[in-house]
């Protein structure tokens, strides 16, 4: 990915080995895989001997970490920026939004905001590297300093995104993320379980396997092996969950599978999730479930079809819990196409759903579909979905009131014996539920953050659970 500089960049002075280290802030925005990004980068920076700050006013420099993939992610990404070029001035620009184009073909970000000191596309620690070096060079060798081996992370201590690919090999019609992010890049399977290794020694409980399609992990390298400890692995998402289980196992900690695309072979997941090796939980962006209205996305298989693989599924593997995401008032979509959306979710049972009403792309293929729905009937759609969605959530979770179940703490207070805030196996952090934990009754039992309790489930409240640390 080139870099892109602005014309109205300054150089900055240089930096002398007297003065203190230069501070960098830093904003990143969007996915999973956009902050593993933004984990790359730091990692680089302290390596450097840059130091980090949580805020805009004071730093020597300003990155930010954009999302360009619907409206309101571009809206966000481009105040984020208005917002450090305000507070600080001198700002580089990454992420999806670097690589979009504005009306007139300049490029996006300089068109609004023509200050910026560099633009970079996704995935580019090197550019940015470099753009950093340029206005703020770096105060010492990278070899003379020692980081973290697990690099810098900015989720807690005790999770962590590994992720495993770049890009994507779909021509989805509402999508413009190959563009951006280019085709299916899978990283070598050794450099994948070496990461995880250092993420499990260094404290993670959990850890989420992202990518953009994580069901085609090695498609790109023909499954080809590779080798990890001395031992050669298949480049391949199964054998890559069988290596990262047996890797977790030790640290009694979790893997947990995002962005799943319903292929045959995730089949063979199914055993290693009833018997607890990796989390019973995937997350699948289903989309839609008419035939047609996938058809007029690209979406592979049916809404049929899904329904047979998720009820055999639910055989093999009771506890598994599915999290989607879909899209209501796509072009062309018919009330009745969507009453089918309706009733998927609902026989389905999908425990945690999402949805978006339909929104435009520049330069997505959908723009050229004909049917467009009108904004207040897609905003409506959207609504009726949610209802459906959470009146299917809620009957799922009530089913767990008495269960006793395993929590990952991720909020306990500092002193004292109140409650905490933690999550089941059933909850990614930030888009699913939460566990509310009540105040142990026993004096032994202790909520610490990034530890796990066991706990009875005493109510259901809306998305979330009520249990009793026992």
């Amino acid at each position: 990915m080139s870099l892109t500089t602005s014309n109205t960049s300054l150089a900055a002075p240089p930096v002398s080995s007297s003065q203190r280290a230069p501070r960098v802030a830093f904003a990143s925005l969007g996915c999973p895989k956009a902050l593993t990004d933004s984990e790359l980068i730091l990692t680089q920076l302290s390596a450097e001997g840059y130091q980090t700050s949580r805020e805009y006013a004071g730093a020597d420099l300003v990155i930010v970490n954009t999302c360009g993939f619907i409206d309101d992610a571009i809206k966000e990404s481009l105040d984020t920026i208005g917002q450090a070029l305000a507070e600080n001035g001198r700002v580089i620009v990454t992420g999806c939004l670097g690589t979009k184009m504005g009306e007139n073909g300049q490029n996006l970000v300089q068109q609004v905001h023509p200050k910026v000191l560099a633009v970079t596309g996704p995935h580019a620690t090197h550019e940015v590297m470099n753009a950093v070096h340029r206005h703020v060079p770096k105060p010492h060798d990278p070899f003379t300093d020692l980081v973290p081996p697990q690099g810098i992370k900015l989720t807690p201590r005790h999770y962590a995104y590994l992720k495993i690919s770049e890009g994507c090999n779909h021509a989805c019609t509402f999508c413009i993320i190959p563009s951006m992010r280019g085709k299916l890049v899978s990283r070598p399977i050794g450099d994948v379980l070496e990461e995880a290794r250092k993420l499990f020694e260094s404290g993670v409980k959990e850890l989420l396997v992202v990518s953009q399609d994580t069901s085609a992990y090695g498609v790109d390298v023909q499954y080809r092996t590779g080798f990890w400890n001395g031992q050669p692995v298949k480049t391949r998402m199964v054998e890559l969950c069988e290596r990262l289980s047996q890797l977790a196992e030790p640290f009694g900690a979790w893997v947990r599978l995002h962005y799943v695309y319903p292929y045959p072979h995730v089949d063979e997941l199914i055993p290693m999730m009833a018997q607890a090796r990796i989390l019973p939980y995937l997350d699948i962006p289903f989309q839609h479930a008419h035939p047609d209205v996938l058809r007029r996305m690209k979406r592979p298989a049916s809404g049929e079809r899904h329904l047979e693989r998720l009820q055999a599924w639910r055989a093999a593997c009771p506890e598994l819990v599915i999290r989607s995401t879909f899209i209501a008032g796509f072009p062309g979509e018919t009330e009745a196409e969507f009453k089918t959306l309706l009733d998927f979710v609902r026989e389905a049972e999908i425990d945690r759903a999402g949805c978006f009403a339909y929104s435009p792309v520049p330069g997505a293929a959908a723009n050229e579909i004909p049917g467009t729905v009108p904004e207040p009937l897609r905003k409506e759609r959207r609504s009726r979905f949610m209802a459906v969605a959470e009146a299917v959530s809620v009957q799922r979770l009530a089913r767990r009131v008495g269960a006793t179940m395993q929590v990952l703490v991720d909020q306990a207070p500092a002193r004292g014996r109140r409650g905490g805030v933690g999550r089941s196996y059933a909850d990614a952090p930030e888009i699913d539920g939460v566990v509310r934990l009540l105040p142990p009754q026993k004096i032994s039992t202790q909520l610490r953050v990034g530890e796990f309790t066991r706990a009875r489930v005493v109510a259901a409240e809306g998305h979330d659970l009520v249990a009793q640390p026992l």
